[in-house]
C-alpha cells in the first residue's frame, strides 16, 4: 500500500473513531473503545495478514514518537499544583503505596520468570523485569474521566480512583525513564560517555526546557490555531531530540505540561489544544503499534500470562493492603483495587517506547505483555470503576465526610470539596 495513501486512512480512522466512536460509547456505555483499533492493526501487520508491509510501518515511527510525548505532556497537564495541594494528603499516600507495592511486585515476579525461563542473569533480566512493572503500574485515565462525568468528583471514591490512576501513570512514566537512561547505549563519538545520572539530567533538561521556551514566546497566546501550531512544533523538537538521543520522550513531555499547566495562565486553553488531537493519536498508536507487533522467536507465552497474572494480583493486593494502612479500607472498599486494572494509553506507550530501544531485552515479550493487557482490560475499564464505586459503602458520600470519618479530622490538607471550589 502506498504510504501516503496509508497516512490518509490512518488519520482519517483515527479522527473519525476518536469523534465519534469514542465519544458515543464511552458516555453512553461506558466502554472504552481502543482495543479493537489494536488488533486491527495486528490483523494488517505483518505477523498476520501482511497487508500492511514493515517498510511502510517503519516510515510511521517519528508520527508514533510524537504519539509518546503528546501523550507525556497530556499527563503533566493534569498535574496542577494549586488544586494538588488542596486535596487531603491521605489520598496520596493510598495511591502512592498501591502502585509502589504493584512496580515492586511484579518487578520482582518478572525477574523470577525470566531467569528461570532463559537462564539470564540478574542483571540482564532486570531492565525489562523494571519495564513491565511500569507498565502493569499504569491504569485507565480514560475510564476515570467517564465515571467523573457520570458521577462527578464528590464522592470520596471517585477522587481516589483519579488521584491513584494519575500516581500510576507518573511513576509509570518516571520509571521507564529511568531504566532507560540506565541502560544508554554507550556514545562512540563523544570523549567520555555521559552517566546514568546524567542521562537523567538531560531527559529532565528537554522537558523543561521545552517548557520553558513556550512559556516565554507563547504563554499569553489564546488563538486556538496557533496555540496548536505552536505546541505541535514544540512537542515535535522535544521528542526528536530525545530520540535522537535514545531516552523516553515520554518523561520529557510529561515535565513540559508540568510547567505549561502551573506557570500559564491560559492552561485550559492550552489543554483543550492537546486534547484535540490526543484521540487521534493514540488510535493512530494503537493501530502502527498492533501492526508492529510480533510474538518473537523464543517462549513467550509463559511470561505474558504471568504478567497478567502478577499484575491482577498485585493491583488487586496493593490497593487493599494501600487502604487499610492508611485507615480508608472501610471507606474504599476491600476490592476497589479491580477498577485500576484497566490499563490505557500511556501502558501501551511505554510498551512501544521500550519496543523501539536499540539495547532493549525481551524487547517483543515486553510489547506483547503490554498489547495482551491492554486488548483484556481496556474495554471494561470504566465498568470495573463503576463497580468499584456501587461496592464501596460510602459511594455517595464526600470526600469532607468520609475522609474524616476514617483518617480522622487532624489528617493534613484540605477536604475534597475545597478542590472543587477552587
Amino acid at each position: 500500500m502506498n504510504t501516503a495513501l496509508l497516512l490518509v486512512v490512518l488519520v482519517a480512522v483515527a479522527y473519525g473513531a476518536a469523534h465519534i466512536a469514542f465519544q458515543w460509547l464511552g458516555r453512553r456505555l461506558l466502554i472504552v473503545s481502543g482495543a479493537e483499533y489494536l488488533l486491527l492493526g495486528i490483523l494488517l501487520g505483518p505477523s498476520v495478514s501482511g497487508l500492511v508491509s514493515a517498510e511502510s510501518l517503519r516510515s510511521f515511527l517519528p508520527f508514533m514518537t510524537l504519539a509518546l510525548g503528546w501523550m507525556g505532556a497530556m499527563v503533566g497537564m493534569r498535574l496542577y499544583l494549586p488544586g494538588m495541594v488542596r486535596l487531603r494528603g491521605v489520598f496520596y499516600r493510598v495511591a502512592f503505596a498501591q502502585s509502589m507495592i504493584t512496580l515492586i511486585g511484579v518487578t520482582a515476579a518478572s525477574l523470577i520468570m525470566f531467569r528461570g525461563l532463559f537462564g539470564v542473569t540478574a542483571d540482564y533480566a532486570l531492565v525489562p523485569s523494571l519495564v513491565l512493572g511500569a507498565i502493569a503500574t499504569c491504569s485507565a485515565q480514560d475510564a476515570v474521566q467517564f465515571i467523573i462525568a457520570r458521577l462527578g468528583r464528590s464522592s470520596v471514591v471517585v477522587r481516589q480512583m483519579e488521584v491513584a490512576v494519575g500516581m500510576d501513570s507518573v511513576i509509570g512514566i518516571i520509571t521507564v525513564g529511568v531504566v532507560l537512561c540506565f541502560n544508554h547505549v554507550a556514545a562512540p563519538t563523544l570523549p567520555r560517555s555521559p552517566t546514568p545520572v546524567e542521562w537523567m539530567v538531560i531527559s529532565g533538561a528537554l522537558g523543561v526546557i521545552g517548557g520553558m521556551l513556550f512559556h516565554l514566546f507563547l504563554g499569553e497566546e489564546r488563538d486556538p490555531d496557533r496555540l496548536f501550531i505552536s505546541l505541535g512544533g514544540a512537542i515535535v523538537f522535544m521528542t526528536g531530540a530525545a530520540t535522537f538521543l535514545q531516552l523516553s520522550p515520554i518523561l520529557p513531555g510529561m515535565l513540559m505540561g508540568v510547567i505549561l499547566v502551573n506557570t500559564s495562565r491560559n492552561r485550559q486553553e492550552i489543554e483543550d489544544a492537546l486534547h484535540r488531537v490526543e484521540r487521534p493519536l493514540y488510535f493512530v498508536l494503537l493501530l502502527c503499534g498492533g501492526a508492529l507487533w510480533t510474538p518473537g522467536r523464543s517462549a513467550w507465552l509463559i511470561p505474558v500470562v504471568g504478567f497478567l497474572v502478577a499484575r491482577w494480583f498485585f493491583k488487586v493486593a496493593g490497593a487493599r493492603i494501600a487502604a487499610r494502612l492508611n485507615g480508608m479500607l472501610p471507606v474504599l472498599g476491600a476490592n476497589w483495587g479491580r477498577a485500576l486494572l484497566g490499563q490505557g494509553g500511556i501502558a501501551l506507550a511505554i510498551g512501544f517506547n521500550y519496543l523501539s530501544e536499540n539495547n532493549a531485552y525481551f524487547p517483543n515479550i515486553v510489547f506483547t505483555a503490554a498489547v495482551a493487557s491492554v486488548l483484556l482490560t481496556d474495554a471494561f475499564s470504566a465498568r470495573l470503576m463503576r463497580h468499584a464505586v456501587d461496592a464501596s459503602p460510602w459511594k455517595r458520600a464526600s470526600g469532607e465526610t468520609a475522609v474524616v470519618a476514617a483518617a480522622g479530622p487532624t489528617d493534613p490538607g484540605l477536604p475534597v470539596d475545597s478542590v472543587e471550589q477552587a
